[in-house]
């Protein structure tokens, strides 16, 4: 309830938070890039990716690790992660050590005895050293990077499901993810800690936690849009950022609280993964309010812009849009760079070169009656001004003959009339008469005598 009560402008800081975020992303890839051009890597990788050599130590006298470290410098191990390890047992403090280095001895393990000797005698019988070699290889990460593609697409598809097939609120969690996984991997860099699979489980966890803060807010966001309907956007976002901050900052607390005490009291492993938990949720959660929410805004912005220029150019296209054959034409003509009179020429010697074909074959002769008055038709195209007996409309003899054009009764209005008495047929018992029947023949009659 604290944070309600606030007049806090968070979207009006989307500018001074995204800075400061892309200048941390951006000093970690300096620093990927310096370590690839002096060490040969991005980052520092844990003996789970490399491999190396994993050694445990029992000296029989309190020695300090900077001892432990200046013996290994003798024989070249120079990123060798000293730590204590204590035993139930153990009558003094700092006798026992573990050690690993991503230097592999293989079966030259005498010369490390013979270093750590120098530091304090070693006792052989409680102390061990075992070569480890690569768990996690290339075909690993591979997999593991795409199950995260696939992860995060599944993701983006459900948001936008979820809310209503908004895809922007499902671009804001797909950035939120891939900002976080860059912060987390750039602090590393910085820090010049060794990456391993706490760090990768670390990365997984953060990548959840920071969706689930992020969806509270989305929601919270599409809940008063509907209470605040009228509102300016950018107002029902910033009061939806202070409703949920109280319950964000609360459950980050929580978190930070017990990653800090692993962090300071942990054992090595535990101490790697609390700092990339840390790193991580801190910069999710810190994110997911000033970063995420504010870039809504954004987008709903760019696409309102977008779709206003969409309108402008569809009642662009709309007033272009011939209303008439003869704007379509003129219009095809232009585009084909033909001017006026080119039209009209063309047009001229496409009707002569039809009628000279015309003359070449079969006779054909005009379908225009002697009493028809002339009529004269102008093409509204090109204002050219001919009679309309000048149509190409001859027909074929044949086809005149068949229609009944050529009879005069045709002019004067009267058709044809076709009896086709075979059609109907005839009572039962009624033969039709043959053609030409004239009867019985009869024997002519005697002359008389």
């Amino acid at each position: 309830m604290f944070f309600r009560r606030l007049n806090w402008n968070v979207v009006g800081w989307f500018n001074i938070v995204s800075t400061i975020s892309y200048a941390v992303i951006i000093a970690g890839l300096l620093m990927m890039g310096y370590n690839y051009a002096t060490k040969g890597y991005f980052i520092k990788l844990g003996l789970s990716f490399t491999g190396g050599t994993d050694v445990t130590v029992k000296f029989d006298s309190p020695t300090s690790k900077a001892d432990v470290a200046k013996a290994l410098a003798t024989i070249g191990v120079n990123d060798a992660q000293v730590n204590t390890l204590g035993k139930l047992g153990d009558s003094l403090p700092d006798e026992r050590y573990t050690i690993s280095t991503q230097t592999a001895f293989g079966n030259e393990t005498g010369k490390v005895w013979d270093a750590l000797n120098t530091a304090a005698k070693v006792d052989r019988s409680q102390s061990s050293i075992e070569s480890v070699y690569p768990s996690l290889s290339r075909e690993y990460l591979g997999k593991a990077l795409l199950a995260l593609v696939i992860a995060i697409s599944i993701q983006f598809i459900y948001i936008a499901f979820r809310f209503s097939w908004n895809y922007i609120f499902g671009t804001v969690v797909v950035v939120a993810l891939v900002r976080d996984s860059l912060m987390m991997i750039g602090i590393y860099a910085i820090s010049q800690r060794r990456a391993d699979d706490a760090f990768l489980a670390a990365v997984l966890t953060v990548i959840g936690y920071s969706v689930m803060d992020t969806i509270v807010i989305l929601d919270r966001i599409r809940e008063n849009e509907k209470l605040m309907a009228g509102e300016p956007y950018d107002k029902i976002v910033n009061t939806s950022i202070l409703q949920t901050m109280t319950r964000s900052v609360y459950t980050l607390l929580t978190v930070v609280i017990v990653l800090v005490a692993l962090l300071l009291f942990g054992g090595l492993s535990l101490q790697n993964f609390a700092f990339a938990l840390l790193v991580g949720i801190v910069s999710g959660g810190y994110h997911s309010i000033f970063y995420s929410a504010p870039l809504v805004v954004k987008l709903r912005a760019a696409q309102q812009r977008r779709n206003a220029a969409r309108k402008v150019t569809d009642r662009q296209r709309a007033a272009e849009r011939p209303r008439t054959v003869a704007e379509a034409r003129a219009q095809t003509s232009a585009a084909r760079g033909l001017t006026r009179d080119e039209v009209v020429a063309a047009r001229k010697e496409r009707r002569a070169k039809d009628r000279s074909s015309a003359g070449a074959g079969p006779a054909r002769y005009k379908k225009k009656r002697p009493d028809a008055p002339t009529v004269r038709v102008v093409d509204l195209e090109t204002d050219e001004t001919y009679a309309a007996d000048e149509v190409d409309e001859t027909l074929d003899p044949l086809d005149a003959q068949r229609a009944g054009v050529h009879e005069e009764q045709l002019a004067l209005g009267h058709e044809e009339i076709h009896l086709n008495l075979d059609d109907h047929p005839l009572p039962e018992g009624h033969e039709p008469p043959a053609a030409h029947d004239a009867g019985p023949e009869k024997e002519p009659a005697a002359k008389p005598e």
